[in-house]
């Protein structure tokens, strides 16, 4: 895959997460606290996956995504240590909420996991557009 497709699909991946962030800001004000809990984990998923498009790098599993994001991009410094806890704090309580038939997942938390997951895809937003920048000024 050349620049330009990694470029692509990362903005494909971005779009994706801004939209499920989009879902579920929305399903939170309509107290849909699982979808929210759902989607603002997508978002930050998605988001992640944006990051890694750029190096070639996708992974069939969650767990892939998370571990990788985390070794290449958190550990290295380029993101903050607080985005791992986000990630990591986002897939367990969507998998609890879509998995564990008695789970209830407080509305607080959901309020602070979409918070955690604005803050995410914006960081990542603003990381692609570095990126972006420095690949057009290599040109």
């Amino acid at each position: 895959m050349d620049n330009e497709e990694k470029k692509a699909l990362a903005e494909f991946r971005i779009e994706k997460a801004k939209n499920d962030l989009s879902d579920a800001q929305k399903t939170l004000q309509l107290g849909m606290v699982e979808n929210a809990a759902n989607r603002s984990y997508y978002a930050i998923f998605h988001a992640a996956r944006a990051v890694l498009a750029l190096d070639g790098q996708d992974f069939r599993k969650h767990s892939g995504v998370i571990g990788a994001f985390s070794h290449n991009y958190i550990k290295t410094g380029i993101f903050s240590p607080a985005m791992a806890n986000m990630i990591k704090s986002a897939f367990s309580i969507r998998s609890e909420t879509d998995y564990e038939d008695f789970y209830v997942v407080s509305e607080a938390d959901v309020e602070r996991q979409v918070h955690d997951a604005e803050s995410f895809v914006a960081s990542v937003e603003a990381y692609l557009t570095e990126r972006f920048n420095e690949q057009q000024n290599d040109l």
